[in-house]
Order: structure tokens, then sequence, then C-alpha cells
């Protein structure tokens, strides 16, 4: 990133190559950049850009620089490039007020950057001039001879030294003041731009938890609606189960029912068929050892 440093690295071959972040700027997508966010903030009265905004300078140097996946900028990048380039030039600004006009930055988005944001740009705002307040009016009388005459003695024996002194003092005052309005014009205005960022980050990180929370109220209903479905198909199940094991209870009594009727049938039978005393010995072997009944 080649446009934000003062030194460069001389290259040799032996030399290790220094790894390049994904999200590095060239110069040239760096001017594209100023420029896209330079006529936006222009036509918004130097005010500062919203989410469409930057993603209008962020299609802008797309069309141009984004060819690849990684010199495609979104409109985080471009903010974030943005903010950088101001730090860098309050810093070369800095260095130029120090030098009282000796230095002259080599930086070359110093001068662009100082038509859109510099202190000109606040002195330039036309500021309706004070008003005095009007000085009563008083009658007063004519000097005499010898008055005047002393007033213009004293006046030829001040020294020359002690009017540029008033002067410079003058000078002095006057250029410290405007120093200062301009210095706190651009503190207020600093102030603003980042309150105004501030309330748009906030409301960007408040449509973020919104959209988790509808993400997430989502995601519980679907869990909510398969446990809900497996408990149906759970007892169901259940239910299927309980009528088939009813089902094969009732076939099993009415077998044993049956069964029961038949042997008292053939006891009775035998009972007709053969004599009183062999009766018991006829009756024992007409119930196999599974029969469910037992007789003395």
């Amino acid at each position: 990133m080649g446009d934000l440093t003062d030194s460069h690295t001389p290259s040799s071959a032996n030399s290790r190559q220094v790894p390049i972040r994904e999200d590095c700027w060239s110069e040239d997508a760096t001017s594209t950049l100023i420029d896209a966010w330079g006529r936006r903030f222009l036509e918004l009265n130097r005010g500062n850009l919203r989410q469409k905004d930057w993603q209008d300078v962020a299609d802008s140097v797309n069309s141009l620089h984004g060819l690849t996946k990684k010199t495609h900028r979104t409109d985080v990048q471009c903010k974030n490039r943005i903010d950088t380039v101001k730090k860098k030039y309050k810093t070369e600004r800095a260095r130029v007020s120090a030098s009282h006009g000796n230095f002259v930055s080599s930086w070359p988005f110093y001068a662009r950057l100082d038509e859109l944001i510099g202190p000109t740009v606040s002195m330039k705002k036309p500021s309706s001039p004070p008003l005095a307040l009007p000085l009563p009016f008083r009658k007063t009388p004519p000097p005499s001879a010898a008055a005047s005459s002393a007033i213009v003695a004293v006046s030829q024996k001040r020294p020359a030294a002690a009017m540029e002194d008033v002067s410079f003092r003058r000078n002095y005052s006057a250029a410290a003041a405007a120093a200062a309005a301009v210095a706190l014009s651009e503190e207020e205005e600093d102030e603003e731009e980042e309150e105004e960022e501030r309330v748009s980050d906030d409301e960007e990180a408040e449509g973020e938890g919104m959209s988790r929370l509808a993400r997430a109220i989502k995601r519980f209903g679907e869990v909510y609606e398969r446990v809900e479905a497996e408990k149906v198909r759970q007892m169901v199940e259940l239910e299927k189960q309980r009528m088939q094991f009813a089902k094969d209870l009732e076939l099993q009594r009415m077998h044993m029912f049956m069964e029961t009727q038949v042997q008292l049938e053939r006891i009775k039978r035998g009972k007709k068929s053969t004599p009183s005393g062999k009766a018991k010995g006829t009756f024992s072997s007409l119930f196999p050892l599974k029969s469910p009944f037992c007789f003395a």
C-alpha cells in the first residue's frame, strides 16, 4: 500500500517477499475510490454517506478494479479505506502547518483531500459580518490651541518601533484568532461526523441483531415442528401396537374357551359310556398333561 507510506524499502533479489493482505489497496484503486467518494460527498453538501451511497462507491471501484475476487471491494472496505485516507491527510496537514510553509507533502492524494475536507473549505463558507453597537452621539468641544500643540508634540516624539510593535501585535492577534476559529470549526465538524457515523453504526448493529433474532426464532420453530411430528408418529405407533395386542389377547381367550368347552363335552360323553368304577381312569386318559385343568 505504497500511497500511504512516507518511505520506500528498496527491493532486492535476495530479500524475502512481504505477504500481501487480501484487502490491500493499490494507488489506482485508491484514486478511483477518492474520486467516487468525493463526487458523492459534494452531492450531499459535504455530508456523511449512507450505506446505499457507500454501495454505489464500491460499485464504481469494482467496475474498474474488481476484476478478481481479491480486488473486489465491499461498501465496508471502501468506508474503512476512506477513514484511513482521512487520518493520513490529517497527519500530513499537521506536518505542513507545523513547518509554516517550509514542508511540502509528497503524498499524491494530499491536494485532492485538501480540496474536499481541508481548512480552506470551512474558511470559504460565507459568514455574516458582526453587527456593531451604535455609539452614543456626544458633542465634544473643539480642543484649544495649546492642547493641540501638546498632542502634536507628543505624537512626534513617539518612536516608530512602538508603532511597529502595536501593528505586529494586532496582526498576530488576528491570525491567532483566525487559526483558533478554524481549529474549533474543524473539531466541531469532526465531532459531528463521528457522531453521525456512530449513529449509523448503531442502526446497522440494531438491524443485524433483529435479523439474528428472526433467524433464531425460525430455527426454533423448525425444531419445535419436528419434535411435534415425532411425538404424533410415536403416539400413532403405540396405538397400533395396543390394538394389535388387544386383538391377540382376545383371540387367545377365545381359543382357550373353545378348548375348555371341547374338554367338558368329552368328559360328559365319557361318563355316559363307561361304568362309574372305571370313570376315574377313563377321565384322566382324556386329558393331556398340557391341559390347564387338574382333577384329584
